[in-house]
């Protein structure tokens, strides 16, 4: 399983950089190939001061090794080897009409010393954060997720569109860093699905990230915005960075195994801002947002 989901990611980021390269007409990505000294290594791409992307990274890794103490404490397991791959992605656009957007698709084994596979499982997702909330851009978003949920289960869209708003949640602000879309973690065979049926799952729910995010990009680029837009979009990407720095499992699971700094961090946007006590005026398309992350809703 591990072998066949690799190289599916390896194909999916080839597909979704070449996609994004075209629709910013300007950046290129700049690949980094990388090892890690304890086990395997990663591709990571990165794009810059584009007319469309002001920055972002689609990233694949396949690591392996002994599992960090801190995780085996996490984990709940004793002194074990790992193996984990995925690609994870971050899209922070120039123009605060446009969203910013998360997502990765992941496969993480566990293994005794003998080689002896003890559990393995499937996580990821897709979410959308935007500046500015134009309702029908998040029903897209939300409806291209669903679709890709239903041939597997009904209940699916459901269920991890609710885990999504629980995960991404900046409980210090209470208010959600976005207005979601799917989480899912540790999804194991069991006696609905078998592990190859959740392969099934996640490459599905992957394959549908280009539909999902690419019609909003290009209905929203070329819009007209403000000083006053960007300040507010830095703004909320402090909200962004607060969320990766203190309550993500990923980063965190990075930095604890000696994953590499400049992968696992490249999910920050390069200007940010912090305004002590900042509120938005009353009434605002701001304070619009603002309601629908404090209080998050159904799209579809």
């Amino acid at each position: 399983m591990k072998e066949r989901f690799y190289k599916y990611i390896e194909q999916l980021q080839d597909k979704i950089t070449s996609r994004l390269e075209e629709i910013d007409g300007k950046a290129k990505f700049r690949q980094d190939i990388w090892k890690r000294e304890e086990g395997g290594g990663g591709r990571t791409r990165v794009i810059e001061n584009g007319k469309v992307f002001e920055k972002g990274g689609v990233n694949i890794s396949a690591v392996h090794g002994p599992l960090a103490p801190a995780m085996q404490k996490y984990f709940k397991v004793g002194d074990v080897d790992f193996f984990a791959c995925g690609l994870s992605l971050v899209l922070h656009p120039q123009n605060p009409m446009v969203p910013t957007v998360h997502a990765n698709w992941r496969y993480f084994e566990m293994y005794e010393k003998d080689g002896t596979v003890i559990d393995q499982w499937f996580g990821g997702g897709q979410d959308l954060t935007p500046y500015y909330l134009f309702e029908e851009d998040a029903r897209h978003f939300h409806q291209v997720s669903k679709k890709a949920c239903n041939p597997h289960g009904f209940s699916f869209y459901s269920e991890y569109k609710k885990k999504c708003d629980e995960y991404f949640w900046n409980s210090h602000r209470n208010e959600a860093r976005g207005i979601g879309g799917l989480f899912f973690d540790y999804l194991k065979e069991d006696d609905r699905m078998k592990i190859e049926d959740w392969y099934d799952f996640v490459t599905d729910v992957g394959d549908s990230f280009l539909l999902a995010y690419i019609p909003i990009v290009q209905k929203r680029k070329d819009m007209p915005y403000t000083e006053a837009n960007r300040n507010w979009q830095e703004i909320r990407r402090g909200r962004y960075v607060e969320f990766n720095l203190v309550h993500d499992k990923g980063t965190l699971f990075g930095l604890k195994t000696n994953g590499r700094v400049e992968s696992i961090l490249m999910s920050l946007p390069p200007h940010v801002q912090w305004v002590y006590d900042h509120h938005p005026e009353p009434g605002s398309e701001e304070e619009k947002l603002l309601e629908v992350l404090e209080n998050p809703r159904e799209w579809v």
